[in-house]
């Protein structure tokens, strides 16, 4: 377990490394200029190019590059170019909004694709089956600002129910939860069917029938356990997934998260925000990863001895 875990430290180490300089030249690529945006559109260009030669942003690529690779190993992000403040500040006021929210999606996304997945099956073939793969179908493929608007539509404009924006109570996490939930139950439900179908052919499972176990402790107690391994790597990857890709479902609740942060920072051009949050998102994405590698031993003992 000791050297599992160190192996996907150093793998870590890699990807944020490869994650840091892929952005890092992608946004030296950008057409837009930091220091234009900074100084206004009446800025002289000898104002310009002094706010490029104090953020450093007229060095060469590879200086600015291995200045900022030097700062983070010290834990330094940065400092904003538009707010002033340094950037880890900014994302640690905005972290524990996307906190609640990814794990509030993520319970809910869950929670209807492991129902739905299963009983599609379960009732495999018929018209239950039929049904559940459509709306998972419609649930992957529909854009998220739809779904969000449509929700926010029909449960908080038409029946009043729920708040349309903000963030503090049980009832602002409703909806942007649900508009993730369902976006995110279809895989989880296309997943857990195909295991299921699997598992259910098992001999084990054929077994436990001929021992006359009810088909609920078939399916809760011998073949669920082993269908959901699947789904532990896929929670995985959502942490990252949700704490740097709710970008709409932020903008359209008014939800104060990193991913608002992120959009603001990119019609600013706002460089050090933007890579604060694209390297927080893929360290939540290695850290989702590497606890997925962990329990899934805890759950199916014979991954361990594999």
């Amino acid at each position: 377990m000791i050297s599992l875990i160190l192996r996907r430290l150093v793998q870590a180490a890699l990807i944020l490394l490869g994650v840091a300089a892929i952005t890092f030249v992608l946004l030296y690529a950008l057409p837009a200029d930091p220091a234009r945006m900074i100084a206004g559109r009446s800025a002289t260009a000898q104002t310009v190019a002094n706010i490029r030669h104090e953020l450093g942003l007229d060095q060469p690529l590879l200086v600015q590059f291995s200045t900022y690779l030097s700062n983070l190993l010290h834990g330094n992000l940065g400092r904003s170019y538009a707010q002033k403040t340094e950037v880890w500040t900014l994302i640690a006021a905005r972290l524990p909004a996307t906190l609640v929210l990814m794990l509030a999606g993520i319970l809910v996304e869950v929670a209807l694709g492991l129902t739905l997945g299963t009983i599609a099956a379960v009732r495999r073939g018929g018209s239950v089956d039929r049904l559940v793969m459509t709306a998972s179908f419609v649930g992957v493929s529909a854009p998220q600002f739809v779904v969000a608007l449509l929700l926010l539509y029909v449960f908080a404009v038409t029946l009043g129910w729920l708040p349309m924006s903000g963030y503090g109570t049980f009832a602002h996490v409703v909806l942007p939860a649900s508009t993730l939930g369902v976006l995110g139950a279809g895989w989880y439900a296309r997943m857990v069917r195909s295991a299921m179908i699997d598992v259910l052919n098992q001999d084990y499972v054929r077994t436990a029938r001929a021992k006359g176990l009810s088909s609920r402790r078939i399916i809760f107690r011998h073949a669920l356990p082993n269908a959901i391994l699947p789904i532990i790597a896929m929670i995985g990857i959502d942490i990252g997934q949700f704490m740097g890709g709710v970008v709409v479902v932020e903008a359209v609740y008014g939800w104060p998260g990193i991913g608002q942060l992120a959009w603001q920072a990119i019609q600013q051009v706002d460089i050090p925000i933007i890579m604060g949050v694209t390297l927080t998102s893929a360290l939540a994405i290695v850290i989702g990863n590497l606890l997925a590698d962990l329990v899934a031993p805890l759950i199916d003992p014979r991954i361990r001895t594999r």
